[in-house]
């Protein structure tokens, strides 16, 4: 997210940071976005125990009143339902730690290790309601060193990733920008 908001503080980058929205009160990237001068807003998910549907529609209905167009995750760690993604086919975007479709989920770095591969990295997709199964946007490669440990790795694979999620939110954002009457989308 830090690499978003750094990336929006351009003039000429098309896509305007208004929300930050978290399910977890004291998540990092709140005090990222107030520091940054931008709104930020705090849904728990526990507050509605098991009904799904209600913690998303409180989502939907911050999303709604900031006439968010696109949603861009960043350490968001619940999984969403396909009512909720329908109505954001295509407007809402994740960054995951390998090279998918490969190893989807968590440990990827570990996991990586472990299958002695040679080329690690990121990708930025569109959710879908199959866990990190969404349509790729771009991805970025990063080589494994042969002494590496997770951590190490981790460490460049993030690097990597705030290279190429500005990027790619720029791609998704273009194809937004397409439709009638749009200029500046917001995020």
């Amino acid at each position: 997210m830090s690499a978003l908001i750094e990336a929006a503080k351009d003039s000429n980058y098309a896509v305007e940071i208004v929300l930050v929205l978290s399910n977890v009160k004291d998540a990092p990237g709140l005090k990222l976005a107030q520091a940054a001068g931008i709104e930020t807003v705090v849904v728990e998910h526990q507050p509605f125990g098991k009904d799904k549907a209600a913690f998303e529609q409180a989502l939907q209905n911050e999303l709604e009143q900031k006439d968010i167009q696109l949603i861009c995750l960043a350490g968001f760690m619940r999984v969403l339902s396909g009512g909720f993604l329908k109505q954001w086919t295509n407007r809402i975007v994740n960054i995951h730690p390998s090279l998918l479709p490969a190893y989807k989920g968590l440990d990827t770095h570990q996991r990586v290790l472990d299958a002695k591969e040679k080329l690690h990295g990121c990708s930025v997709h569109y959710v879908t309601e199959e866990v990190d199964g969404g349509q790729l946007i771009a991805q970025m490669r990063v080589a494994v060193q042969d002494n590496d440990t997770a951590e190490t790795l981790a460490a460049r694979v993030l690097q990597a990733e705030h290279k190429l999620y500005p990027k790619a939110l720029l791609l998704v954002a273009d194809r937004i920008l397409r439709s009638p009457l749009q200029t500046k989308k917001r995020a």
